[in-house]
């Protein structure tokens, strides 16, 4: 992936010359994207059985999607709705983490999500949140949420397979919340980027989060700990995820020595890997990875080893609330006047407290 990465991103003369070499495959792409999305746009798309507010992003991973689902799920229960979050399942880790951060919310892997949202609707949801939903357009919905990463965001991005975008950038224009995520960027480059994309897109409301590190998490006995406790501590850090250098860095930033184990994203892990893992945790004094790693890692993880870490992490709304909020409320008032709950006037979305997850 870091390859793949070097050359969406590289600046260098290989990464342009590369980038140059695919374009003509980026065209073809691009040109069936377009075809598609047309279809759509002249209404083939089918209702939902539920309202839908969709979590989804242009380009391939990265973005923060599962944090920002599990947070918007947390902020509809909040408000009195009963929200369930209807997925495909690209990995086995995407259902276990949601599991984890929200106990309470129905979580279906389907990838048809007519179906899923009409599962959901049976099993007593009065609301859906598609994790990964802006290019599944089949299936209509209340708000259209799109994510964008302030460390990988730039404006000059080809579509697959000459850089990252699934669609042209022209497509966020059907996005009602545009939603910039940072984990090492600082917040004025995440604001500058919500700015270029306001200038872009100014009929859509722009928001900006920060995914920070909240606590370690023991992930067999659920223990937590404080985050300075990695200050000095030589560190084995796991991270199958889509951006893995964030994770790296931010466990840095802490004050830990890092030793980087990179896996590719939804990497299904074997006792072989955890057993070679937990070896190089011996001359460490920890093992820390992201919870996406641990729903899976900590089934295998030798008993007679030591404990196996992740770094649990909250969602800060840093800008933007007021768009966060109203487009909740657009998916609480499109629910059926039977469904709706005595508690759906209740208090606003959760701001500094919900426990998220760097998954995505």
């Amino acid at each position: 992936m870091r390859i793949v990465n070097a050359l969406w991103y590289g600046k260098g003369a290989v990464a342009r010359a590369a980038r140059y070499a695919l374009a003509p495959a980026s065209w073809i792409y691009s040109a069936g994207v377009t075809v598609r999305n047309r279809r759509y746009d002249d209404g083939v798309a089918v209702p939902a059985s539920l309202p839908v507010l969709s979590v989804g992003n242009l380009t391939v991973g990265g973005t923060g999607k599962t944090p920002i689902t599990a947070w918007a799920a947390a902020a509809l229960r909040t408000r009195g709705g009963t929200p369930a979050v209807v997925m495909r399942g690209y990995g086995d880790d995407e259902p276990l983490v949601h599991a984890r951060l929200n106990p309470a919310v129905a979580v279906i892997v389907d990838g048809d999500r007519v179906r899923g949202a009409a599962h959901a609707r049976d099993g007593g949801a009065d609301c859906v949140i598609l994790d990964d939903g802006f290019q599944h357009r089949r299936i209509t919905r209340v708000s259209d949420w799109v994510l964008f990463a302030a460390e990988q965001w730039r404006e000059d991005l080809r579509v697959l397979p000459s850089g990252p975008l699934r669609e042209p950038l022209a497509a966020v224009a059907r996005a009602d919340v545009l939603l910039v995520t940072r984990k090492t960027a600082t917040r004025a480059d995440a604001e500058h980027v919500g700015a270029q994309l306001t200038a872009r897109f100014p009929h859509a409301g722009v928001a900006v989060c920060l995914l920070t590190p909240d606590a370690l998490v023991n992930a067999h006995t659920g223990e937590r700990r404080a985050l300075v406790e990695l200050s000095g501590r030589r560190v084995v850090a796991v991270a199958g995820v889509a951006a893995p250098i964030a994770f790296f860095s931010q466990l840095r930033s802490l004050n830990a020595t890092v030793t980087e184990r990179a896996f590719p994203d939804h990497h299904r892990f074997s006792a072989a890997d955890a057993r070679a893992l937990a070896a190089l945790g011996a001359s460490a004094d920890m093992i820390v990875c992201t919870l996406k790693d641990a729903v899976k890692l900590g089934p295998l993880w030798p008993p007679a080893v030591g404990s196996l870490w992740y770094v649990s992490q909250i969602a800060v709304i840093e800008q933007g609330r007021a768009v966060l909020d109203h487009a909740l409320e657009s998916v609480l008032a499109a629910r059926q006047p039977a469904s709706i709950t005595a508690g759906s006037a209740g208090p606003s979305s959760p701001g500094h407290g919900h426990r998220s997850s760097t998954a995505d």
